[in-house]
């Protein structure tokens, strides 16, 4: 019988580098990715593939793999049905309205009542032609100049839609060079803006925020194998964010003063206190949120003795994992 596999697509381009440290910090020795489009990966219950992040939500959908890592702009895009598992907190990008400098609209609303209000067509270049149908098709001056009429939707292969005044082109990349030539406005993904502003572009609205998503198939969530086979993975990548967010504190204390540190002192379930070989003396051991740190800080230098902060690799919330899981189970 021929080993299972948990089939894992995994994003080529802007997403590749940060997904393969995740990877990396995540215990899995990924080989070959600079070289072939199925890199080898430590764990041989797992196969990969490297896509385009813009394939991988549906062929995830349609079975093709089991998990896939891509961004949330793409599962909404696309509108695949996938399980979402968690939100991996990188690549953090704008989806953006963008039209020339010149332009001073502060608004879509804006923007198009200056150019409908004068009998003008709108042309918008971008990737994102169903997002950017539906945000311009639901935008109350576009109804109110044409009702519930589609914008028109214009690749090399085909035309959809009824409104000819409002065409939305498929952009297959380089979308800020597009205005003025080849079209009024662009709806495009930016971290900095900064392209946008060399290419003389301004940002008029912000439409969403995307970030790197782990999905699934919902059939691969089905089967027991792969089931748990998933949760490792997400339970390793879990793991992975949340030590990005925490540090690991050993300190020492007097007996006098333990009460009063264990006061201030977070942890994900309570401090871990034990007694020293020295009498009188406590070790206490705990993890606590970054941001946390400078406001215990004065306390811990005035009380505390030895103390060590480390940064924890992986910190494995398997409780948390599992209720996500369950919730889940219970939608559908």
């Amino acid at each position: 019988m021929a080993e299972r596999k948990l089939r894992f697509a995994i994003p080529k381009g802007s997403l590749e580098q940060e997904t393969l440290r995740l990877l990396q910090a995540a215990f899995y020795e990924v080989k070959g990715a600079d070289r072939s489009y199925r890199p080898s990966i430590s764990d041989s219950e797992i196969s990969l593939k490297i896509l385009r992040p813009q394939e991988i939500p549906v062929y995830v959908q349609d079975g093709f793999h089991d998990i896939g890592i891509t961004g949330s702009d793409w599962v909404i895009e696309t509108g695949a049905d996938v399980e979402v598992l968690c939100d991996l907190e990188y690549g953090r990008v704008r989806l953006v309205f963008a039209a020339p400098a010149s332009d001073d609209s502060s608004s879509v609303s804006e923007f198009l009542e200056k150019r409908f209000s004068r009998g003008l067509p709108v042309r918008i270049s971008t990737e994102y032609l169903n997002i950017t149908a539906s945000t311009i098709a639901q935008n109350p001056v576009y109804r109110r100049y044409f009702g519930s009429a589609r914008p028109m939707v214009i690749t090399p292969w085909y035309r959809v839609g009824e409104n000819e005044k409002v065409g939305i082109y498929l952009s297959f990349g380089a979308t800020e060079a597009k205005p003025p030539e080849e079209a009024d406005a662009i709806v495009d993904n930016t971290e900095t803006g900064r392209t946008l502003e060399q290419n003389n572009l301004r940002i008029v609205e912000q439409i969403m925020e995307s970030s790197a998503t782990l999905i699934a198939n919902k059939e691969a969530l089905r089967d027991p194998w792969k089931k748990e086979k998933i949760l490792d993975v997400l339970s390793m990548f879990t793991g992975v964010i949340e030590s990005r967010r925490r540090i690991h504190v050993f300190l020492n204390v007097r007996e006098e003063n333990l009460q009063e540190l264990l006061s201030v002192l977070p942890g994900l379930k309570s401090p871990t206190v034990s007694r020293l070989s020295i009498p009188g003396w406590y070790a206490v051991n705990t993890v606590i949120e970054r941001g946390e740190f400078f406001r215990v800080l004065p306390k811990l230098r005035r009380i505390a003795q030895g103390l060590v902060i480390h940064e924890p690799q992986l910190i494995l919330s398997i409780e948390e994992v599992m209720r996500r899981v369950e919730a889940d189970e219970g939608k559908r």
